[in-house]
C-alpha cells in the first residue's frame, strides 16, 4: 500500500483563473448569461490538439469560449473559492492562481476592481479552506507591451508575501507570438516590486525560447519550462540560475507537445537537477487536476513515496509563500513519510 498523493502537502504553482473551473461551474455560467458554449466544452471532456499553430487556436478558442461566461465579480468569487476547495481536497497548502484582469475588466469597472475581486475572494478562500491563496498577475503576449506595463504597475501596487496578495507577474499566451524582449521593461518593473517573475517559455517551444527567456527576462520560474532538458546547456543554464519549472504534465499532452505521460521527461530534469513544481495548468480543458499529476509522476515515471515528497517540497520551495510557511510545511512533507501508508488522508474540503 502506498502514501495517497491527496494527502501529501504541497504548493501549486501554475494554474489559470478561468482554466481552474469546475465543468460544472462553467455549465452553470453559462446558461446564467445564456451562452451557447461549443461541444467540446459543453461535453466536458479532455480536449486533445496538435502542438502547431492551428492546435492552438482551437484551444485558445476554447478558453475564450469559457472565459466569456465569467461576467460578474460574483462568478469571479465564485472561481476562486472553488479552485481553492478542489486544491484543499488534493493536498494543496499553498496556491498562486494566474489571472490577467484585462480579460474581466470590461464587466466589473476596470482591470484595477477585476484584481481587487481576486484578491478579496482570495482572502475568504484562505480563511474557508484553509489553503492560502496567493495571486499572480499575467501579461499576454498578444496584446502590447505597454499593456504589460500597465499590468505590472498595477500587481506592484498589490504586492505581498501572504494570502490575498500578489507574489508575481507572468507571460502567457502562445510563446510564438510576440518579441520577449519587449516585455523586459514590465518584468523590471515586478522585479523592483519584489515580485517572482514567472512567464511562460518552453513547451511550445524549445530550449533557444528558454535560453532567450533566461537571458531578456530574468525569471525566477518558467511557466512550464520543460523542453529545457533538450539542450543540456540550456538546462544547466536554468539550474544554475536557481529557475524554477512549473511542469504541467497533462497540458503538454493535451497540446500534443508530447504524445503520452510517460514521454514527458520528468525524470531527466529531476535527475539533472532542476526544481520542478507540478501544475495543473487548465483543468477545465485538460482535465486531471494536481493530484493526478502526482499520480504520473508515481505511475508513469516510477517516483516512490520519497521522490513525490521531493518533488512536493521542491513545489514549497519555489513558492512565494512566508518563510515560516515554507518550513511548516516542509515540516508536514516530513510527517507525511514518516506516517504509515495505511494511514487516511485528511478529510477534504468541498464547496
Amino acid at each position: 500500500m502506498t502514501r495517497t498523493v491527496e494527502s501529501l502537502p504541497k504548493a501549486h504553482l501554475h494554474l489559470h483563473f478561468t482554466g481552474s473551473m469546475r465543468p460544472q461551474t462553467l455549465l452553470d455560467l453559462a446558461e446564467r448569461h445564456r451562452i451557447r458554449l461549443p461541444t467540446q466544452l459543453s461535453s466536458s471532456s479532455m480536449i486533445t490538439l496538435s502542438p502547431d499553430e492551428r492546435g492552438w487556436f482551437r484551444f485558445q478558442r476554447l478558453y475564450d469560449a469559457a472565459r466569456a461566461c465569467v461576467r460578474t465579480a460574483d462568478d469571479m468569487r465564485r472561481i476562486v473559492l472553488e479552485a481553492a476547495a478542489d486544491d484543499a481536497a488534493e493536498g494543496s497548502r499553498w496556491l498562486e492562481l494566474q489571472v490577467d484582469p484585462t480579460s474581466y475588466a470590461v464587466h466589473v469597472g476596470g482591470i484595477t476592481p477585476a484584481l481587487e475581486i481576486v484578491l478579496e475572494a482570495a482572502r475568504d478562500a484562505t480563511a474557508l479552506t484553509g489553503t492560502a491563496v496567493a495571486v499572480v498577475v499575467a501579461a499576454s503576449r498578444i496584446r502590447h507591451p505597454l499593456d504589460a506595463r500597465t499590468l505590472a504597475r498595477l500587481a506592484a501596487r498589490h504586492a505581498g508575501d501572504g494570502p490575498g496578495t500578489v507574489v508575481g507577474f507572468g507571460l502567457s499566451n502562445d510563446e510564438r507570438r510576440g518579441d520577449t524582449s519587449e516585455f523586459a521593461g514590465a518584468f523590471d518593473i515586478a522585479r523592483d516590486a519584489g515580485l517572482a517573475c514567472v512567464p511562460h517559455s518552453g513547451e511550445l517551444l524549445g530550449p533557444d525560447h528558454v535560453a532567450q527567456t533566461l537571458r531578456e527576462l530574468q525569471p525566477d520560474r518558467l511557466g512550464h519550462g520543460v523542453r529545457s532538458g533538450e539542450d543540456p546547456a540550456v538546462l544547466d543554464r536554468v539550474i544554475a540560475a536557481g529557475v524554477a519549472l512549473e511542469v504541467c504534465p497533462t497540458s503538454n499532452v493535451s497540446l500534443g507537445v508530447y504524445p503520452d505521460l510517460e514521454r514527458v521527461p520528468l525524470r531527466q530534469l529531476v535527475s539533472a537537477g532542476a526544481t520542478v513544481a507540478l501544475g495543473a495548468d487548465d483543468p477545465l480543458l485538460f482535465g486531471p487536476r494536481l493530484a493526478a499529476q502526482y499520480r504520473s509522476a508515481r505511475e508513469d515515471h516510477g517516483f516512490d513515496d520519497e521522490g513525490l515528497a521531493g518533488l512536493a517540497k521542491a513545489s514549497i520551495s519555489a513558492s512565494r509563500a512566508p518563510a515560516e510557511v515554507k518550513r511548516a510545511l516542509h515540516a508536514e512533507v516530513d510527517e507525511w513519510l514518516a506516517r504509515s501508508p495505511s494511514e487516511g488522508a485528511p478529510e477534504s474540503l468541498a464547496v
